[in-house]
């Protein structure tokens, strides 16, 4: 199997037994035995990579003279061959999983092939994909990036992602009546029913899009092996091909329509469409549209509105960036987003901390005539540079910031009671994120202005409304039992996400609103600072910089 020189990445979006492992396999064997050069190969987890060498990749250099004489006996003298790597005359193939950065570490090659994708464990270091890639980024036009995956949820998968970044190719087949081109879909595949509406799959039929002939199973399978690909962007480089079930040889379309039925009857239509067909699922699921929230923005005559009387913010923690929300609560739970802000930077550097800490100590205008500072802060731990938040929150817990951590286990409360057991010993808070995510989007149902209604400035833009709504509630079955679960429907969801924490937040701060509206209302307070702990530490630090003729260092 040759590659064009002008090929760096290699896509395969196909059915399970389409047989793109052997693609796989036929392509990694011509580059050890005809043109010698090293490569890496990644499985999703260290089990999956057994299995793969054990049935897949040890047989075929088995049963090919060339490659058993070229890659080295396992405890030979010769070389290494091993299930971390095998060498050969001109190179080494080198094996790594997902769910092991290490793996990785150390190694380059021009050559990557990575299986199955959509099964791949995203570390705090970032896709694995990614990872692996950058190892041939010094090997120029040499480089090749081979990926293979079924495909998992809509707008999560990486297979599906990488597939619309490439040309899109599918298998076109030409109707042997009309001579009408077209990519075989699950759509065109009819059957009967019996008198009794009992499905008959032997009668399962192709109709062409074009003349609505009806084919059988040998006129199909004629009409694939005279076919050909056919792009539907402009090939840049990556060449990224889609392939069903129906378009394989192997397989009989009655065989199909059973497979169909037994998984429609099951509850379990997810697997068909992920195996077979090679498409991605979405859910129906209980889901929020996003139109009608963002058609419901509102002018604030100031940037707190009079019925806003405690601030809270959260803070979701990703790679590049800080991104701090916050909200402001009055009676009844009703609420109003007042500002998101994103800090962009390096979270492993005290710098962009420095910033967000700066924007906490900020004050906002109040309808009122008064100024609120921000009273509770919760700041996700879970999931990117944990350190670094313990770090931040140790010294500040007296003002209300804190560290938090999602749980996934169904009915948690909202918050639960801290633990000190981490290395920093700060008070680390576990969420509730399902019971949150109920109670946000119970909310965002609210029509009429009151409790828990929930309120939208004008400078939100619809991409902030998108990653608000970007989850929606399913059911699944776990351990044969129907759950409702929360899964996304698009890539970002910071909004949410920190919508989340603030409620976490507030929690926390538990306010007595009646006492807060009452000293907002005295006319002889021109600025009111609703946290004595904030109007502290602004006043230590005003003392420490009149003690410095530089600009005074934080310590950390």
């Amino acid at each position: 199997m040759t590659v064009a020189d002008d090929v760096h990445r290699i896509t395969l979006m196909w059915a399970a037994q389409t047989g793109k492992t052997q693609v796989e396999l036929m392509s990694m064997g011509f580059f050890i035995d005809h043109d010698p050069q090293s490569i890496m190969h990644m499985q999703p987890s260290q089990g999956d990579l057994q299995t793969w060498l054990s049935a897949k990749f040890d047989p075929m250099c088995e049963s090919t003279p060339n490659l058993k004489e070229k890659i080295a006996a396992p405890r030979g003298r010769e070389g290494v061959n091993n299930q971390r790597m095998k060498q050969y005359p001109g190179g080494f193939l080198m094996f790594a999983w997902s769910g092991s950065p290490k793996t990785m570490r150390g190694r380059s090659a021009p050559k990557i092939y990575a299986d199955e994708t959509d099964g791949y464990e995203r570390t705090a270091e970032g896709h694995p994909i990614g990872l692996i890639w950058q190892r041939a980024a010094t090997f120029g036009e040499q480089r090749l990036l081979f990926e293979t995956s079924t495909p998992t949820i809509k707008h999560i998968s990486h297979i599906e992602t990488a597939f619309e970044n490439g040309d899109q190719r599918r298998w076109f087949v030409t109707c042997p009546h009309c001579e009408h081109q077209q990519y075989l879909k699950w759509s065109q595949v009819h059957w009967d029913k019996d008198c009794n509406g009992e499905h008959q799959p032997e009668t399962a039929a192709y109709v062409c899009e074009g003349c609505g002939s009806m084919w059988d199973d040998a006129e199909r399978f004629h009409a694939i092996r005279t076919g050909q690909w056919i792009a539907s962007k402009p090939f840049t480089g990556h060449v990224s091909y889609h392939l069903p079930e129906m378009a394989s040889t192997f397989r009989k379309l009655s065989d199909i329509v059973i497979s169909f039925l037994e998984k429609k009857a099951q509850g379990d239509l997810q697997t068909f469409v992920n195996v077979s067909l090679a498409e991605t699922w979405e859910e129906e699921g209980e889901k929020t549209d996003h139109n009608a929230l963002y058609i419901r923005r509102e002018h604030y005559p100031e940037e707190v509105p009079v019925g806003g009387l405690a601030l809270t913010c959260g803070v979701d923690v990703q790679d590049d960036r800080l991104e701090a929300q916050v909200k402001a609560w009055g009676v009844g739970f009703e609420n109003w987003q007042i500002k998101h802000e994103i800090f962009w930077g390096d979270p492993g550097r005290n710098e962009l901390w420095n910033r967000l800490d700066d924007f906490l100590l900020t004050s906002f205008q109040h309808e009122s005539g008064a100024r609120l500072r921000i009273s509770a802060t919760c700041i996700d731990s879970g999931g990117h540079y944990t350190d670094q938040v313990y770090k931040f929150v140790k010294n500040r817990q007296q003002r209300r910031v804190f560290a938090i951590k999602g749980s996934n286990v169904a009915a948690a409360p909202i918050i639960s009671k801290p633990s000190k057991n981490n290395k920093a010993g700060v008070n680390l808070f576990s969420i509730g994120v399902s019971t949150a995510k109920e109670i946000v989007f119970g909310r965002l149902q609210i029509q009429e202005v009151g409790a828990g209604y929930c309120h939208f400035p004008m400078h939100y833009d619809e991409e902030w409304f998108e990653q608000l709504t970007a989850e929606k509630r399913v059911t699944k079955y776990i351990k044969g039992r129907p759950t409702k679960v929360w899964i996304q429907t698009r890539p970002r969801n910071e909004a949410l996400d920190c919508d989340v924490y603030n409620l976490a937040a507030v929690e926390l701060l538990n306010p007595d609103f009646g006492a807060i509206k009452k000293r907002l209302k005295a006319p002889e307070k021109k600025e009111f600072i609703e946290d004595r702990t904030v109007k502290t530490e602004i006043k230590r630090r005003i003392i420490r910089k009149s003690h410095r003729k530089k600009n005074y260092i934080r310590d950390y």
